[in-house]
């Protein structure tokens, strides 16, 4: 029985040897990424069955993420080696403070060979939650369709859907994102946003009127992620603000938001209260952003509650 599933591309990202702009960088080292698997990743490290919905690219770079994806102990029985599609890639250009930007080239991702007749009822039975987010909708128009089907599918099941909005600016334009993502917020149970994505979708950036749209729309749980200052949560009429966790260093902040959203997700399954959730999640949050690379720094379930002084950590 599964946990949790989720949809979309994985690609290898190319991380810089050096900070700065990337013109200037002499090498880059080989990774993993994509916000979906990442989330896959970050859940399944906490414990979580997890099962991801993809196709990759039949050669190297594809067998690197397969292989590396199945040692993490995440369900690939629905995941395909497709002829003629490269597995996507993307470049990273990281700042001296940890901020950056990327380049995608996906634009021939070899999920295009994916369909709604892709998305097997059979997959979805005992599961608890769906997880989506605006990337993969923004990879190919088709997407939409399959988004919707998996959504049907999660509610023939009573699962939960949680929703990232994860607005890539660089794949679709934000009008155009606006008009899809909408679609998806009435089916929401778990909405995961910052607070740029959700002005963009629901025309404010104030907490408490971010949350007042989502009643309207019958979301259960918002958590709206403030970085390095904490988070905002709000369920069944909790409203919680989550003091940030600073890290040691910030190293790479990629990856972070993915982090929060399997932290968040995962006490939402396990029925914690939202400020336990809300703290946990940051937590995460904070470990990864502390290690450079997409998902090197998700952390295992041992290493969260040591951190947050529940489990003794034993150097030696």
């Amino acid at each position: 029985m599964k946990d949790v599933i989720t949809i979309g591309d994985a690609m290898i990202t190319f991380n810089p040897s050096s900070t700065g702009p990337m013109r200037f960088v002499q090498s880059f080292e080989r990774k993993v990424g994509g916000a979906e698997l990442n989330f896959a990743i970050g859940c399944s490290r906490l414990g979580l069955q997890t099962g991801w919905i993809s196709r990759l690219g039949n050669d190297e770079f594809g067998r690197h993420i397969f292989n590396s994806v199945r040692g993490e102990g995440i369900d690939m029985s629905e995941v395909e080696f497709v002829d003629g599609y490269p597995t996507s890639l993307n470049f990273k250009e990281i700042m001296e403070g940890g901020d950056g930007s990327t380049s995608y080239y996906r634009s021939n991702s070899p999920t295009l060979t994916l369909s709604a007749d892709s998305i097997k009822s059979t997959y979805f039975e005992s599961a608890k939650l769906l997880h989506i987010t605006g990337v993969f909708p923004a990879i190919d128009e088709k997407n939409i369709e399959i988004i919707h089907t998996a959504i049907s599918e999660a509610k023939k099941q009573n699962m939960l859907i949680s929703f990232d909005p994860n607005i890539r600016l660089k794949l679709w334009t934000k009008e155009r994102a606006k008009e899809v993502l909408l679609q998806f917020l009435p089916h929401v149970d778990i909405l995961l946003t910052g607070l740029e994505e959700a002005e963009l979708l629901l025309g404010t950036n104030h907490p408490k009127e971010i949350i007042s749209e989502c009643q309207k729309l019958g979301i259960s749980y918002t958590a709206i992620k403030l970085g390095d200052k904490g988070a905002i949560g709000y369920h069944d009429g909790e409203y919680v603000e989550a003091a940030p966790v600073v890290p040691k260093k910030v190293v790479d902040t990629v990856g972070a938001g993915d982090g929060f959203d399997a932290g968040f997700v995962y006490g939402v399954l396990q029925n914690w209260p939202l400020e336990r959730t809300l703290k946990f999640a940051n937590t995460i949050g904070s470990i990864v952003v502390s290690i450079k690379g997409d998902n090197e720094g998700l952390p295992y379930l041992e290493d969260v509650l040591v951190k947050l002084g529940e489990k003794e950590f034993i150097e030696r």
